[in-house]
């Protein structure tokens, strides 16, 4: 369990933005249950729904962007339970791109492999291990995506979301799992004590060209479309029911 529980060169959590950061909310000072779901919700709606750089960024990185997606705000989640005393571990997947629909468009979406590297964190509560992904879009952005679907009801795979219930997700820190890409994931790679093990073994999602090309361009591209639903300007005129495609 102490692996579970070591700082890494991405769970960099003694770095001084984070240890600032959990003096100042006190959450060292929370019982497990309530220090859990302090920094799921922080992590959750103040590090809003984004595309960082690359998949392989330190907690402190994130922290600084103030954004990010399932890897990189669950490096960011898993350096902050670590400095709480809470272990946890990366269990990675892939995702089919086809969940990304809608949040990724045009050539960005063409350039995306069709496999894309997804993970969630497990943490060690209760005795037993509890798996986090409800974390990777704020309510903002879900709101945003409802927004364009009003009608929607039941499954949807789209927009960032693999879910059975896009009214209702389980997405809230109740003890239990939580999830909100869950239904879109093609390929378990099974559990690892740290995401720097994962990418060692595995690596990130792009490399190469295509991986500049997406940190100093096609990401922008995606993240203004994020920022657009979030905001729910394109709601007007958009979208007013869910197309079967738009279904898993």
């Amino acid at each position: 369990m102490h692996k579970c529980l070591e700082e890494t060169t991405l769970l960099d959590g003694t770095h001084p933005t984070l240890v600032e950061l959990v003096h100042d909310r006190g959450w060292k000072e929370f019982e497990p249950f309530d220090a859990i779901g302090a920094i799921y919700d922080f992590v959750r709606n103040e590090i809003r729904f984004g595309y960082n750089a690359s998949d392989d960024l330190p907690a402190s990185t994130v922290l600084t962007d103030g954004y990010g997606q399932c890897n990189t705000k669950g490096t960011l989640l898993m350096a902050l339970l670590r400095n709480v005393g809470i272990p946890c571990r990366f269990h990675g997947f892939t995702i089919d791109k086809k969940l990304q629909r809608g949040a990724v468009t045009g050539i960005p979406y063409l350039l995306a492999p069709r496999s894309i590297i997804h993970s969630w964190v497990e943490v060690f509560y209760d005795g037993r291990w509890v798996n986090l992904e409800g974390f990777i879009l704020d309510a903002g952005y879900l709101d945003g995506v409802r927004c364009l679907f009003p009608d929607a009801e039941g499954e949807f795979c789209a927009y960032g979301i693999g879910t059975s219930d896009i009214q209702s997700p389980p997405v809230e820190w109740k003890g239990t799992d939580t999830y909100i890409q869950k239904t879109g994931i093609s390929h378990d790679y099974g559990v690892f004590e740290s995401p720097d093990a994962f990418y060692a073994k595995h690596g990130a999602n792009l490399s190469g060209l295509r991986r500049i090309l997406y940190a100093y361009a096609v990401r922008h591209l995606m993240n203004a479309t994020v920022a657009r639903i979030r905001k729910g300007s394109l709601c007007a005129g958009v979208g007013r029911k869910v197309s079967g495609m738009l279904r898993a």
